[in-house]
């Protein structure tokens, strides 16, 4: 009998080379398609109006202009009055940073004694922290308001900061602790009976290890807060508002004829931040995520 399941090298090897280029051709197809819409909003930014009324949507500028990106972030606008972004990416900058920062803090040193630290009652307070980072933004909103007048912070940068620490510190102390339980606890004894204390095994074991998780952590955190529109347009007033809602006072506005180009200008202004994290520190995330998988 003839065995007909054999394939001779050349023609399984051939095979193999036509499979691996056939899923490149369909990662390239899908890339495209993911990041067309970024395209659009690029090249249109970098157009007149006229040339966007008369031209092709996905077409390249005929002449590359940067009005659009001043307009959108000085606010010098032509025939009407506006404002740009420059103040409210100031805004934002100020309120993700030191939120990002103090949430992060205050997780490690949560997931440091939820993880180590065992005492009774600790699952109990891990499992209501948990069940903080599900509580729709929209359930908060009253009484978070109620406790800014009560702390004479409403409508503030410092009451903006104090929003998103508070509803950052479940997603940072559950990103920690589950970091944290993968460290041998044979550490955390031998470092007592060297008569090191809590802060100090913190500070000086914990700590230095915790470099990929605090990638992750800054990641998200900053993500999440910089994108909130919810919490910007709800605990701000004039002059503290993020840059979410001066985007979307920008993009929604009436007044005069419809800039396509400033809003497009506008949205590539407000995304850059986080993009820039992404590209930067996007496989510092990866790994950070994989980092405390497995325990060993």
């Amino acid at each position: 009998m003839t065995d007909t399941s054999y394939a001779p090298p050349t023609q399984s090897r051939g095979l193999k080379i036509a499979l691996r280029w056939g899923l490149y051709l369909m990662l390239g197809v899908f890339a495209v398609w993911y990041l067309l819409p970024l395209f659009v909003m690029l090249t249109t930014s970098l157009k007149s109006l006229e040339e966007i009324r008369t031209g092709s949507l996905i077409a390249l500028p005929r002449e590359v202009t940067f009005d659009a990106w001043r307009t959108a972030w000085s606010g010098a606008c032509t025939g009407i009055q506006c404002e740009g972004l420059q103040p409210y990416f100031w805004n934002s900058v100020m309120l993700a940073v030191p939120a990002v920062m103090i949430s992060t803090v205050l997780g490690a040193m949560n997931g440091y004694v939820v993880a180590q630290w065992q005492f009774r009652g600790a699952n109990i307070i891990f499992a209501l922290m948990l069940f903080g980072c599900f509580i729709p933004f929209q359930v908060v909103l009253l009484p978070m308001a109620r406790t800014l007048g009560i702390l004479n912070i409403a409508g503030s940068i410092p009451g903006l900061i104090f929003v998103h620490v508070v509803y950052g510190i479940g997603f940072t102390t559950l990103f920690f602790r589950n970091y944290y339980v993968t460290i041998p606890a044979e550490l955390t004894k031998a470092a007592k009976i060297d008569g090191a204390g809590f802060f100090r095994i913190f500070w000086s074991i914990f700590l230095p290890l915790s470099l990929p998780i605090i990638v992750v952590t800054v990641i998200w955190q900053f993500t999440q807060i910089w994108n909130d529109f919810l919490f910007g347009v709800s605990f701000s007033q004039a002059g503290t508002q993020p840059i979410t809602v001066a985007l979307n006072n920008i993009v929604n506005s009436t007044t005069g004829v419809k800039a396509y180009n400033v809003d497009m200008a506008a949205a590539i202004i407000a995304a850059l931040p986080t993009l820039l994290v992404y590209v930067v520190a996007g496989k510092y995330f990866i790994r950070g995520l994989t980092a405390g998988s497995v325990k060993g």
